[in-house]
């Protein structure tokens, strides 16, 4: 559809790079606004729980049907797309999402959550992002590829697509979503906003797999997500010349720039930093699970959760399961401690409470 549109000063892939950029804008200030957070949902406190997860599941469920809507219509199709591939990864999804679930409850976030709270000054966010970049980087194409070709090859014959109508799932998607928006409480404010996020991924998939579409310069099939968007941010960054930037690199670059613009303008914005080295290596060994899971898994909880779970496709519905039950193990395993050995995994001091932590 892209050459039909006129525009011969951009190529598809330049054009995929402000497409992602716009799309990421608008989900970082809406997710900062919200608190748009699965962490929070699993492991967060008693209080916020219920909240965040009737946002978080109000979110999937337009996101669910706005994706369905647009396949029923014919406007996309995933016919190619690798989260409903025939030959499911099953080990390395399982691996990858309880490595994930586990390094978002010790830095404290997803990487959609960090990447978003980086915007707001938040250095620990920041410096995690930067591990979780550099782990899913060396996991794509570098040191730690092998592994995860190794772990990539052993597959079952499972069928990519998840049996049944998609009208009913779209159905069940709006039933659970509404049973724990009441639950939560989120108010008009909350479904509103849960809302526009989830509307923001079917905009991303017809807006890659449609809008800018090109017979002589395809570009992939995506929308949000975020573990090889960063990677490939980084890769970007260190080889600008020989690397152009898309869409991923646009994302990530706009969710940060649409966090920073609203914590600007509501007074949000301060430095924070950590407050010991104890603190330091945990949030630092999320960031490095996180890196590693988020590649195995097939995305993170937006890119294999948000985005991956509307496909239908079993590899991004395995996924999302996984990284939850790493999540709810992972802080099991650290009440457990915090409560054997008073004061372990606490920060050294007691600093101000921060936001969504």
């Amino acid at each position: 559809m892209y050459e039909t549109l006129g525009i011969e000063s951009l190529s598809p892939r330049a054009a995929s790079l402000l497409f992602g950029a716009a799309l990421g804008l608008l989900f970082g200030a809406l997710a900062l606004a919200s608190g748009f957070c699965l962490r929070r949902a699993i492991a967060g406190n008693r209080e916020e729980r219920a909240p965040a997860l009737g946002l978080w599941l109000v979110a999937l469920a337009s996101a669910v049907v706005g994706t369905q809507a647009a396949v029923r219509t014919g406007l996309i199709g995933f016919a190619d797309h690798r989260m409903l591939a025939a030959e499911l990864p099953v080990l390395a999804v399982l691996l990858g999402g309880l490595a994930f679930g586990a390094g978002m409850v010790l830095a404290r976030g997803c990487a959609s959550r960090l990447t978003v709270l980086a915007g707001t000054g938040n250095l620990r966010a920041a410096l995690v992002m930067l591990v979780f970049a550099v782990v899913a980087l060396a996991t794509l194409r570098g040191a730690l590829a092998p592994l995860r070709t190794a772990l990539g090859s052993v597959s079952l014959p499972v069928g990519g697509l998840l049996s049944g109508p998609p009208l009913l799932w779209a159905a069940v998607a709006l039933t659970a979503a509404a049973a724990a928006g009441l639950r939560g409480r989120i108010g008009g404010r909350g479904v509103g906003l849960g809302l526009a996020i989830g509307l923001l991924v079917p905009l991303g998939w017809i807006g890659t797999g449609l809008v800018l579409q090109d017979d002589f310069d395809p570009i992939p099939l995506e929308s949000l997500s975020f573990a090889g968007p960063w990677a490939d941010a980084l890769f970007w960054s260190g080889a600008a010349t020989a690397v152009p930037a898309g869409f991923g690199t646009g994302l990530v670059a706009g969710t940060l720039a649409g966090s920073l613009l609203l914590a600007l303008a509501t007074r949000r914005f301060r430095w924070q930093s950590f407050s010991g080295p104890a603190e330091t290596g945990r949030y630092l060994a999320g960031g490095v699970l996180m890196g590693f899971g988020g590649v195995l898994a097939g995305g993170c909880t937006v890119g294999a959760g948000l985005a991956g779970v509307p496909t239908l496709g079993t590899a991004a519905i395995l996924a999302l399961a996984a990284i939850a039950a790493g999540a709810w193990v992972a802080d099991r395993g650290l009440s457990a401690l915090r409560s054997a050995v008073p004061g372990c995994g606490e920060p050294e001091t007691t600093p101000p409470a921060q936001p969504a932590e």
